[in-house]
């Protein structure tokens, strides 16, 4: 097989960042058009919720299987079909006539994002071979996903507040072109030495696990905690995770290896990416709703307030991934622990919605923290792993951080429908969600300390040779 040319390795990485800029924006942009669509569509709080984890969850439930489809059939092939998807679903989003029928066209959304995420990094992983070189290409990559997630509410609101919700959509139609075509005419074809047979059985327990856990968390304020709907979701949850775990252990071949695990920068950015993004998505979910339904402003506008945290993350993760680069994770997984932290306290707090000074310090912190967090974790989630593997370990670790995004809303969303079932006024409704997004700060910053320093290097590196006797791992520098 002939090495690609360094031009060629570019043109594949800028590829598959394209693909990842789509599914992430998509994750974020739709947070400011929320209000719009509330009133366009007739949405609940509830309702609202779903548009974003109907996406996120069935991106989450299938993010797995994608990765070790494309280990097996080709990579190249997924990510093809992956695209042509995910297009489709864009296209239908935008068409929707009713709520019902937007949040169906958001998992056919879904099901075409899952198969470009893992396949992308596997893609990346197989492409540049040289370590120190991967960990660069992973913290574009990382770099990318932030500052997607960022931009999504400014680019959102530019959108609604000039042609409509509806045009949130249409973004992802030319972008998916390009990368269609580029991908068919650059993007070699490959596919694992040895893949893992098809986990049909792991597959579904861990749908069952994501989607009785999150509806029963959004239908909570609803039904009552003590309701028998929440409590059977709570049941299904435990009894398949329960399952998950001893099923899997027992095939040669599993959906999840956890042997993963052993490893604990592995199981740290696994922790992390889930806190991270649980944290994102919650901040991003209540700080639209603020902005629009509170003070009153237009979605233009309240993309615009939200300018100091996208700028951040766009200037910080490109940091962040040269840092991981040259350094490794542990000083970017700090700072992000540090400042995320920082900016939940202002709102749980200081109240700092009520002072846009002290918003937009919340707002630059949370920027600061979040665009540092990416390409570490990232870039922990595969070093140390097998390349053979590399499509099941990247598909993990973005599983993470879907996961991450889903309950993220499903908590935030649900505290603060129950705040306001009570009677209470917004600011007074989403002090218990700040606290949680806090702590989700916290766990950056405490997991992050703990699993990077020479200790947790060490069970990586017991951990590939678990996995890969001859020691062909695909190491980084980190």
């Amino acid at each position: 097989m002939i090495e690609p040319s360094q031009r060629q390795r570019a043109l594949v990485l800028a590829i598959c960042c394209m693909s990842l800029f789509i599914v992430s924006l998509d994750n974020t942009v739709l947070n400011v058009a929320l209000p719009s669509m509330r009133r366009d569509l007739d949405a609940s709080v509830a309702g609202l919720q779903w548009t974003i984890d109907a996406y996120t969850l069935v991106l989450a439930s299938l993010l797995m299987l994608a990765g070790s489809t494309a280990d097996r059939i080709g990579r190249r092939k997924v990510f093809v079909a992956g695209l042509v998807l995910f297009a489709l679903g864009s296209l239908l989003c935008s068409l929707a006539p009713s709520l019902d029928w937007l949040i169906f066209f958001r998992m056919v959304q879904a099901v075409g994002g899952a198969m470009l995420n893992p396949v992308a990094m596997s893609i990346i992983t197989n492409t540049f071979t040289d370590p120190a070189e991967r960990a660069r290409a992973i913290g574009v990559w990382g770099a990318v996903a932030g500052i997607s997630m960022a931009a999504g509410p400014l680019v959102g609101g530019v959108l609604v507040d000039s042609v409509g919700w509806r045009s949130i959509f249409w973004i992802n139609l030319p972008i998916g072109l390009a990368a269609l075509l580029l991908t068919l005419r650059h993007v070699p074809e490959s596919r694992a030495a040895r893949p893992r047979r098809v986990d049909p059985v792991g597959q579904v327990l861990v749908m069952s696990l994501l989607g009785s856990l999150t509806y029963g968390i959004i239908e909570a304020p609803a039904a009552g905690l003590a309701s028998p709907l929440i409590m059977g979701c709570a049941a299904v949850a435990a009894l398949s995770l329960v399952a998950l775990v001893l099923y899997e252990l027992r095939r040669e071949e599993p959906l999840v290896d956890f042997r993963f695990f052993r490893s604990a920068p592995f199981s740290g950015a696994t922790v992390i990416a889930v806190s991270a993004f649980a944290g994102m998505a919650g901040f991003l979910f209540l700080n639209t709703l603020y902005l629009q339904d509170v003070r009153g402003l237009n979605a233009l506008h309240a993309g615009l307030y939200m300018l100091p945290m996208a700028a951040l993350t766009f200037f910080i993760a490109p940091l962040s991934g040269r840092l991981v680069g040259s350094r490794g994770p542990r000083l970017p997984l700090l700072v992000a622990g540090v400042a995320m932290t920082a900016s939940g306290l202002l709102f749980a707090a200081f109240r700092a919605e009520a002072s846009t000074p002290l918003m937009f310090t919340g707002y630059v912190l949370f920027g600061i923290g979040f665009g540092m967090v990416n390409a570490p974790v990232t870039n922990t989630a595969v070093s140390g792993m097998p390349r053979s593997q590399a499509g099941v370990a990247a598909a993990i670790a973005s599983t993470s951080r879907q996961t991450g995004s889903a309950l993220g809303v499903a908590i935030v969303g649900s505290v603060l429908a129950a705040g306001l079932k009570d009677g209470s006024d917004f600011a007074a409704a989403t002090g218990p969600a700040w606290w949680i997004i806090t702590l989700c700060g916290a766990l950056v910053l405490v997991v992050g300390a703990a699993t990077s320093g020479q200790w947790a290097r060490a069970t990586a590196e017991r951990t590939a040779r678990t996995l890969d006797p001859p020691a062909r791992c695909a190491r980084a520098d980190a």
